[in-house]
């Protein structure tokens, strides 16, 4: 891709100017309307200079990729993974910030930022001991939370230096909890949320020398003694009760502790923490908390039950239900495209976003990698209405990541990671024309 085209598709998503264009759907999607794609994308299809099918009225293009900025040479793909901008304070929305999910890499993990104005794209902190990074999330207070997602990952804080938001310094906050952290989320009264990104059904862990299963997987809440300062406080991890039967950890919940953070797998479960099959992100939306869990539970001979979920919390009464199931408000997928009798379906959810209208959009962790979109549970039964496919990545092998919109309502932020094309892992800009 020509850098003189990415720098033009890049003034355009900074201008952010409205559309004249109407879709036949607006009045049901929003200032993002679409009309739903009809299937999954087909690697046989695939173009790196447009490798996502998305619905008419939208373009694709690339926000940086690794010519602006190369970070892991010789041919080892950069990783992009997950996105934020500065969504407050000085120049708001002018900053994208990205982690970067190598893994026990020599050169170690790295966060990196694009100035989307200029078009500029530098490292803001790497250091040898970064290892799998993968959440980050901008703070109501103004600072950035990233973290890693090995076994007892570390959370980090990055402080930004006031007269230059492309350098800051870095603290390690223990405090938070050792996990292994994908999705992080700050609620409005300045709590963090977490989830561990750990087979906690079938993998389990060892306590006093004993394998234990179910065991982490849990979703935690971080209350900081003062708000905004992450260096003490206390952390609870989420227990659930009265579940249905035939369910696997819906119900009513209850936050449970303080744990110890330095153990927090262990310790949440001791403590009665409800176990999940692999939780790796979670959102916000008005009072209600989103959790993506990827795998659904295993029977004997190692089939999931169903293909992952997502859990809605409500964050004032704690009750916990399944928001989207594959098999019960979003279709299964059945097959590979190409093949015959392929069932465009969710499989394997993994980021979440909230669209600018307020509804909560899904990414697969899939080939290929789909971009759902989710109605509100209008009729109040706990689950969402509609599921609709927004997008699909055609590029053979790779994954979407990072779904993320910033200050422009009309422009999706969303990541290439491990692309077929030779160092094509890339941040792209989805744009309502």
């Amino acid at each position: 891709m020509k850098k003189a085209f990415k720098l033009t598709a890049l003034a355009a998503v900074i201008a952010a100017t409205s559309s004249s264009l109407v879709m036949a759907n607006d009045s049901e999607t929003g200032p993002f309307g679409f009309t739903p794609i009809v299937e999954s994308a087909d690697k046989a299809n695939w173009n790196p200079e447009s490798p996502w099918v998305i619905p008419e009225g939208f373009s694709q293009t690339i926000v940086s990729d690794e010519s602006d900025l190369n970070i892991y040479g010789n041919g080892h793909d950069d990783w992009n993974d997950m996105n934020t901008v500065n969504e407050t304070g000085r120049m708001a929305g002018r900053y994208l910030y990205r982690t970067h999910e190598v893994r026990n890499h020599p050169e170690g993990g790295a966060v990196s930022v694009v100035d989307l104005k200029t078009g500029a794209a530098s490292i803001l902190t790497q250091d040898l001991s970064y290892n799998a990074l993968d959440g980050i999330r901008w703070t109501p207070w103004g600072t950035i939370l990233f973290a890693e997602e090995t076994a007892g990952g570390r959370l980090f804080e990055i402080v930004l230096d006031d007269k230059d938001l492309t350098q800051g310094t870095v603290y390690d906050r223990p405090a938070v909890g050792r996990l292994a952290h994908e999705g992080i989320e700050v609620g409005p009264e300045g709590a963090v949320y977490m989830v561990d990104e750990w087979r906690g059904l079938s993998v389990g862990c060892s306590i006093d020398g004993e394998a234990i299963a179910p065991c982490g997987g849990g979703i935690y809440k971080f209350v900081p003694e003062v708000t905004g300062d992450l260096s003490s406080g206390s952390l609870y991890v989420l227990g659930v009760y009265a579940t249905p039967e035939g369910e696997y950890n819906t119900g009513q919940g209850e936050w449970l502790g303080p744990i110890d953070p330095l153990t927090a797998r262990e310790s949440g479960t001791l403590a009665g923490g409800a176990s999940y099959q692999r939780p790796e992100d979670l959102e916000i939306i008005d009072d209600t908390l989103f959790v993506a869990v990827t795998e659904g539970p295993r029977d004997e001979e190692g089939d999931e039950y169903f293909e992952g979920r997502v859990l809605a919390i409500d964050l004032d009464s704690l009750q916990v239900s399944n928001f989207i199931k594959p098999g019960m408000n979003a279709p299964i997928e059945m097959g590979k495209p190409g093949d015959e009798g392929f069932q465009t379906g969710m499989d394997s959810v993994d980021n979440l976003g909230t669209t600018p209208d307020g509804k909560l959009m899904i990414i697969e962790d899939n080939k290929p990698s789909d971009i759902w979109i989710a109605d509100k549970d209008h009729d109040k039964d706990g689950m969402a209405d509609n599921v609709w496919l927004f997008g699909s990545l055609s590029d053979p092998g790779a994954e979407g990541t990072g779904i993320y919109f910033g200050k422009d309502p009309k422009t999706l932020f969303v990541n290439i990671q491990h692309s077929a094309a030779e160092d094509g892992d890339a941040t792209w800009a989805i744009t309502k024309d």
